[in-house]
């Protein structure tokens, strides 16, 4: 069993090893540092299995912006799981949690770049048909958004910026 909670200081440098090991390198370890030294106001929690950090789930505020018009939401990623904790509901666990937290801060929209067979399941659909894209090109079933308002897209239309940190990865 595990439990999912808000990360401490003191799971900083367990949870740069998770997204080191989860995704063979240290780019995403590096974003999250970055996000996390930002000073914007992210969500990041961790799972924890025997009191051990295992997975973790990062959510950062994106812009989406058309003309005049910007709103503000927030990005999933990156999410990460330890390898052999892979495929037992950890990274599942962990975007119901997060999900529930951003919804419980007042955000009523998230958006991710992923894989389309996996966030669907947690209501995600691609956004470029509701009028909302990326800055950067990529396969329209790649990019997704979710509501956790009803409502909160209507009128919304325009282009997902992330925190600059995402350029430097």
């Amino acid at each position: 069993m595990f439990e999912v909670r808000d990360e401490k200081p003191e799971d900083y440098d367990a949870i740069r090893r998770v997204n080191e090991l989860a995704f063979k390198g240290k780019s995403e370890a590096d974003l999250v540092d970055a996000l996390r030294d930002s000073g914007d106001d992210i969500i990041s929690m961790v799972a924890l299995q025997d009191d051990k950090v295992v997975g973790h789930i990062l959510f950062s505020p994106v812009s989406i912006e058309n003309g005049e018009d910007s709103n503000t939401a927030m990005g999933l990623g990156p999410i990460s799981v330890l390898p052999e904790h892979q495929r037992q509901g950890i990274g599942s666990r962990l975007v119901k949690v997060g999900l529930g937290e951003c919804k419980a801060n007042g955000c009523p929209v998230v958006v991710v770049l992923g894989h389309p067979e996996y966030y669907p399941r947690f209501g995600f659909t691609p956004s470029k048909p509701l009028g909302i894209e990326w800055e950067k090109e990529v396969p329209e079933e790649v990019f997704m958004v979710v509501e956790l308002e009803e409502g909160a897209l209507e009128g919304v239309a325009g282009i997902v910026k992330y925190h600059a940190a995402f350029e430097e990865f």
